[in-house]
C-alpha cells in the first residue's frame, strides 16, 4: 500500500443498544487493501439522503439526543421508541457503518485492467459504509467524473439520479403516460422535472408550500399543485385530467395523501367516461411509496372504484429488475448530465465529526426542502 495511504481511519457507525438507545460515533478502522477487481477511494463528499437516514437514525428521536466523549470522538446517545424498536431486534449489538454512496480520489487500485484503469481519477461509487475516509470498492460500482468535475459535484450521481431515472423507466415498462411525484422540489424532485422536461413526458409536481410552488414553476414546471391549498384536490383533479397520468411517486408515505392523489386520479377518469360503473373507471391508478416524510400511518378512503394499486419502490430491486445492461445505460445517462440534468445543490458541508454535532443532526434529520447535507471527510484528515 503506497507510503502516503494510512494504516488507520474514520468510519461513522450506528448502535443499536440493548437498553433502547441508538449510539451514534467515530470508530478507528484498518484501511483496507483493495482486492484484485477494486479501488481504494479517499472519500471527500458523501451526501445525506432519506435512505441513509434510516440505517443512521433507526427511527430514534432526535429531540432526546446527547452528546458525550470528546471533541474528535463525539458519542451521540438518543432514545429509541418502542414503536421502532420493535423492528430493531436483529441489529442490537451490531455496529453498523453507513452511507450509500460517495465521491473521492482513487488512491490505490487492484491488478485487474479496470482498477488500474480508475488508478489517480476522481470517482463517484456506491456500495454502502461510504461515511468514512476510506472504502475499498469494486470497479464496477465506480463512474469515472470528467476530468474538471470536484467529489461534491460526483457524491450524489448515484440514488437520486438513478431513481429520477427509474421513475421514467416505470412509466414506459408499465404504459402510463405521466406521472405525479409528491415532495417535489426536493433534490430528487428537482431532477425529476428537469428529466422529464427532456423527456416530455408530463409531470405533476405536489409540493407543501407556496414558495415551493415558486421555485419549479421558475424551473419551468408546467403543473405544480401545493397541497396546502384549500383548492388542491380540485387544482390536482385539472392537472391529471389535463396530463392524463395514472402513475404517482409518493415520498411521504403517511398521511391521506396517496389516497387523494388516488381519488383525483379517479375524478379524471371519470370526466373522460362515456357512462357509469358502479365499479369505478377501468383505468388502473397506481401510487408507488418510496419514502417516509410522514411516519404517520397511510389512510386510505377508497373512493377511487377498484382499478387501484398501491405499492413500495425501491431503487435496488428496480435495478435488479432491469439487468447490468439497463444499469450501465442508466449510469451513462447520469454521467452526461452530472452538473445539469442531475446536479445536486447541498444547504451546508460537514466533517464526519460534524455530522456528529447536534445542530448538524438535528437540521439533517428533519429532511426538509433545500436542507440537503454533504459530509466531506476529508476535512477530517
Amino acid at each position: 500500500m503506497a507510503a502516503q495511504i494510512p494504516a488507520e481511519a474514520l468510519q461513522l457507525r450506528s448502535l443499536v443498544r440493548s437498553d433502547q438507545t441508538l449510539e451514534l460515533s467515530l470508530a478507528t478502522v484498518p484501511v483496507p487493501e483493495p482486492g484484485p477487481n477494486e479501488v481504494l477511494v479517499r472519500i471527500e463528499a458523501t451526501p445525506v439522503n432519506p435512505s441513509d437516514l434510516g440505517l443512521l437514525l433507526a427511527g430514534a428521536d432526535v429531540a432526546t439526543a446527547t452528546s458525550a466523549g470528546i471533541p474528535d470522538r463525539p458519542v451521540v446517545t438518543a432514545l429509541i421508541p418502542d414503536a421502532a424498536m420493535r423492528g430493531l431486534t436483529a441489529r442490537v449489538g451490531e455496529s453498523m457503518p453507513v452511507g450509500n454512496e460517495g465521491a473521492g480520489t482513487a488512491v490505490a487500485a487492484g491488478a485487474s485492467d479496470a482498477a488500474q484503469r480508475l488508478l489517480g481519477k476522481k470517482v463517484a461509487a456506491a456500495g454502502g459504509a461510504m461515511y468514512a475516509q476510506y472504502r475499498a470498492v469494486d470497479a464496477a460500482f465506480c463512474l469515472e467524473l470528467p476530468s474538471d468535475a470536484t467529489a461534491a459535484d460526483g457524491a450524489s450521481s448515484f440514488v437520486n439520479p438513478l431513481t429520477a431515472l427509474g421513475m421514467i423507466e416505470t412509466v414506459r415498462m408499465e404504459g402510463h403516460v405521466a406521472l405525479v411525484h409528491t415532495a417535489a422540489a426536493s433534490n430528487l424532485g428537482q431532477m425529476l422535472n428537469r428529466l422529464c422536461q427532456e423527456e416530455q413526458i408530463p409531470l405533476v409536481n405536489i409540493v407543501r408550500r407556496p414558495e415551493q410552488e415558486e421555485l419549479l414553476r421558475g424551473a419551468g414546471a408546467a403543473f405544480v399543485c401545493d397541497s396546502s391549498r384549500p383548492e388542491f384536490i380540485d387544482e390536482l383533479t385539472a392537472a391529471l385530467t389535463q396530463t392524463g397520468a395514472t402513475l404517482a411517486f409518493d415520498a411521504t408515505g403517511g398521511g391521506k395523501l396517496a389516497s387523494q392523489i388516488l381519488s383525483c386520479m379517479e375524478a379524471a377518469a371519470n370526466a373522460k367516461a362515456t357512462g357509469y360503473s358502479r365499479y369505478g373507471s377501468t383505468v388502473h391508478k397506481q401510487v408507488y411509496i418510496y419514502g417516509s416524510l410522514d411516519k404517520s400511518p397511510t389512510e386510505l378512503t377508497r373512493d377511487y372504484g377498484t382499478a387501484w394499486g398501491i405499492g413500495g419502490w425501491l431503487l435496488t430491486p428496480f435495478l435488479g429488475k432491469i439487468g447490468l445492461e439497463g444499469l450501465l445505460r442508466l449510469r451513462e445517462r447520469v454521467a452526461a448530465g452530472l452538473r445539469t440534468t442531475f446536479a445536486s445543490t447541498y444547504a451546508a458541508e460537514i466533517s464526519l465529526r460534524g455530522a456528529l454535532d447536534l445542530d448538524s443532526l438535528a437540521a439533517y434529520a428533519r429532511q426538509a426542502t433545500g436542507q440537503k447535507y454533504l459530509i466531506r471527510p476529508d476535512l477530517d484528515h
